[in-house]
């Protein structure tokens, strides 16, 4: 089964190399890159089995022994973000397929978008396989250089601005991040994962404080966390619906993973608990204050896309087996229905040609089908019972009444908040576009929806209702995972089952 672990990095980067090869043949473009993305989706399925009823899948790439040689390991929490990604990029590439081919002059070069989104998608798997610092560093390189081109498709000054954007703020946290993984070498020796648990533990306390609080910020900023999280409203909104898709459902929560797993691995005990319990109530309540001013759809998912990101923080912050659950759950559903909603919120804009909630109503009599696929996940988004927005925040929020504490308790307040905001800020959405009575310029005959790009967002709306019916074992591999990054040692041993040097 080890053998399985590289393949998922492996078979988009060899997809993508096909796919620039094949540039003059768009129709075996789609094919490859559709392939290459369910075959990712199918070894994700399989290692997610392995690692959650036999053991952690690790393999040391070229044979080098670690720490020497870039180890890839997937235990129950990389796996799990592997399927759900996999699943997630798989519906956005269909739906951006369905997108070209009914409008192909309004859309990306097919020769340079398949080869990069392939690309992205190999950064997606690298980041969250990796079992090193640096190899984490070159998995965000991979995903800046690939996500820049297509933030900046077909070349307008609206998205060349906002990609520039985009990227100089990548590059600070990165720059940021490359130098904290030096510090670390220089400190320890080492910059493998679990190595470093060993190494970290014996640094003097303000040592480590500060190599975690680096990280944090390089990690905050791509995570796009407040304050950090300023550039995100303005950058994600300009790009086509299935890149900002496809960025809002997975590119955020590459950062979210990093923080989880070098929180737990490298910085146990929550020694900064209270500031980030600080930062995710003002993320949560920041961010949902400004999705309720906002009178654009996709400017709204947004803000809403990073007021949600406050309920991961709290808990990772919890330092505790339930807040980490609960956060991982919340993970694979945010990811999920964020990117389902940025696609419904397309959908819109091909209908209609705009997203602006003050030019477009009246959706809901002449297009039934896409008013319920923007309804369900914006309910499931808010947390409506019985969807799996409500179990993720109930997990998390029964963790902070478990945990006790002031600061806690007003996280607690603070996320049931959030959660009404956020069903106002979307039922009013719901409410302009699809009830309201539709604007004189709306009376024009509108394009039908392709059955390809309303098949993938229904296929998004089932998989997050699956996730409702199947919280149970997702719960269950979740809490496998949080007892892992507990302990600490199954990462270990797997990584050096005679112990780390």
């Amino acid at each position: 089964m080890r053998l399985l672990v590289p393949l998922p990095v492996v078979i988009p980067l060899f997809g993508a190399a096909l796919t620039l090869v094949l540039a003059r043949r768009p129709v075996a473009q789609r094919v490859i890159s559709v392939a290459a993305v369910a075959a990712v989706l199918v070894v994700a399925v399989l290692l997610l089995w392995y690692a959650h009823f036999r053991r952690t899948a690790v393999i040391r790439v070229g044979a080098w022994p670690a720490p020497l040689g870039i180890v890839l390991v997937a235990d129950r929490l990389a796996a799990l973000m592997l399927v759900v990604s996999a699943a997630v990029t798989l519906c956005v590439l269909l739906y951006s397929i369905g997108e070209g081919r009914a409008d192909p002059g309004e859309q990306a070069p097919v020769a340079i978008y398949h080869p990069t989104y392939l690309v992205l998608t190999a950064g997606l798997t690298n980041a969250f396989l990796t079992g090193d610092l640096f190899n984490l560093f070159v998995g965000f390189e991979i995903l800046l250089v690939a996500s820049y081109v297509l933030l900046t498709v077909r070349g307008t000054e609206e998205r060349i601005r906002a990609g520039t954007t985009y990227v100089l703020v990548s590059l600070v946290s990165s720059l940021i991040f490359l130098a904290a993984v030096g510090l670390v070498y220089a400190a320890t020796g080492t910059v493998n994962l679990a190595q470093l648990v060993g190494r970290m533990d014996a640094l003097p306390a303000n040592l480590r404080l500060a190599l975690q609080l680096m990280l944090l910020l390089a990690f905050g900023i791509k995570a796009a966390v407040f304050p950090l999280s300023a550039w995100l409203p303005d950058s994600y909104p300009t790009a086509p619906a299935p890149v900002t898709a496809v960025f809002a459902g997975l590119l955020t929560k590459v950062g979210i993973y990093a923080i989880i797993r070098t929180e737990t691995l490298l910085f146990p005990g929550g020694r900064l608990a209270d500031g980030l319990l600080v930062v995710a109530l003002l993320t949560m309540l920041v961010g949902i204050l400004g999705a309720v001013a906002q009178s654009d759809v996709k400017r709204l998912l947004s803000f809403t896309l990073v007021s949600h990101l406050g309920y991961l923080l709290f808990g990772v912050a919890l330092s505790s087996v339930a807040g980490l659950a609960g956060a991982i759950f919340y993970v694979v559903h945010h990811i999920t229905i964020q990117t389902t909603l940025f696609l419904a919120a397309g959908l819109v804009e091909y209908r209609t040609g705009t997203t602006h909630l003050d030019r477009i109503g009246g959706l809901a009599r002449t297009a039934p089908l896409l008013g319920l696929m923007f309804l369900v996940p914006a309910l499931n988004l808010a947390g409506v019972p019985p969807f799996s927005g409500f179990l993720g925040k109930l997990g998390l929020l029964q963790a902070g009444v478990a945990a006790g504490g002031p600061l806690v308790w007003l996280l607690v307040a603070g996320g049931s908040l959030t959660s009404l905001l956020t069903l106002y800020a979307t039922t009013k959405a719901w409410n302009l576009a699809f009830w309201h009575a539709p604007r004189a310029a709306d009376r024009r005959a509108a394009p039908e929806l392709p059955r390809l790009m309303v098949g993938a967002t229904a296929a998004l709306v089932l998989f997050g209702l699956l996730l409702t019916v199947a919280a149970g074992p997702i719960f269950a591999v979740g809490v496998g995972a949080a007892e892992d990054l507990h302990r600490r040692t199954p990462y270990v041993d797997a990584v050096f089952p005679g112990g780390a040097p």
